[in-house]
């Protein structure tokens, strides 16, 4: 993917811009960080995909239409293959509530998901240009980690234009801020399925001269497990609810699934080869 992102869009008012990744459709979780005073205040509400392949998609989605102008809407894996599902050019998706979400959407609801960008650049006061994406500045699905190797980050910020020093992505569920080429990467976690904790995360850009700020909005989980079961038609929406929601999945048993995703496994057999020789 060429990174022709839109020009940066203008400063940001109001007191930062709030960076929301991950709903995946968990209505109560979005409610609880909507409420948020920040959040409120925020002057942009970046939405880094994934937002609607979940048990609630047309509550979510009519929920983030009513943000306005304020949000600034980036497509994810899970929205481009929900988008693409009946137009006959994407296979099922891996995750069977992906594909009965997609089935819940009106046709325009596709279509908006169909015309959201990939990547968006926003200036951010005290940071500068800003590039949010989903998983990387290239591609959707690419995986990076908190701890991948110097060289993966390497490879995919390579295209990534040189005014631009902070890239937020997400994807990955897991917050983290990490230094590495000259540039700061934020992943704000996901609101909707958190791994190692329960609760949504998110992140606060700019207030206090370009701070970068992790936040975890707590709710109540057994109240929203209970209305997810009850007002949501997917079939297995209360164990859906009740492994996601109180995040069942550990962040140590996540690294330890998505690692060989960013190619260390290759690299490391490579290396043992070169030590063999």
């Amino acid at each position: 993917m060429a990174l022709n992102s839109p020009r940066p869009q203008g400063p940001t008012e109001g007191t930062g811009v709030a960076v929301l990744s991950d709903i995946h459709g968990v209505l109560p979780a979005l409610e609880a960080v909507l409420a948020e005073p920040d959040v409120r205040a925020a002057g942009r509400i970046v939405l880094t995909g994934d937002l609607l392949a979940g048990p609630l998609p047309r509550q979510t989605l009519d929920l983030l239409r009513g943000l306005g102008d304020r949000a600034v809407w980036i497509s994810g894996n899970a929205d481009r293959e929900m988008a693409a599902l009946r137009t006959g050019k994407e296979d099922d998706p891996a995750d069977p509530v992906g594909l009965w979400a997609a089935d819940q959407l009106r046709p325009d609801d596709l279509d908006f998901l169909r015309s959201l960008p990939a990547i968006a650049t926003l200036e951010v006061a005290g940071l500068g240009p800003v590039l949010f994406c989903h998983a990387t500045p290239r591609d959707d699905e690419e995986m990076v980690l908190v701890d991948s190797r110097p060289e993966r980050w390497a490879e995919v910020l390579k295209e990534v234009p040189d005014a631009v020093r902070t890239v937020v992505c997400g994807h990955t569920h897991m917050p983290y801020v990490r230094f590495t080429h000259g540039r700061l990467v934020v992943n704000p976690g996901s609101v909707g399925m958190p791994y190692g904790r329960p609760g949504a995360h998110w992140a606060l850009l700019g207030p206090g001269g370009g701070a970068v700020t992790l936040r975890h909005t707590p709710f109540d989980y057994d109240t929203a497990c209970a209305r997810i079961a009850r007002e949501s038609r997917y079939p297995s929406a209360a164990a859906w609810a009740d492994t996601y929601v109180r995040a069942r999945h550990s962040a140590e048993e996540a690294l330890a699934a998505f690692g060989p995703g960013d190619g260390r496994a290759a690299e490391g057999r490579a290396a043992e080869g070169r030590t063999a020789d």
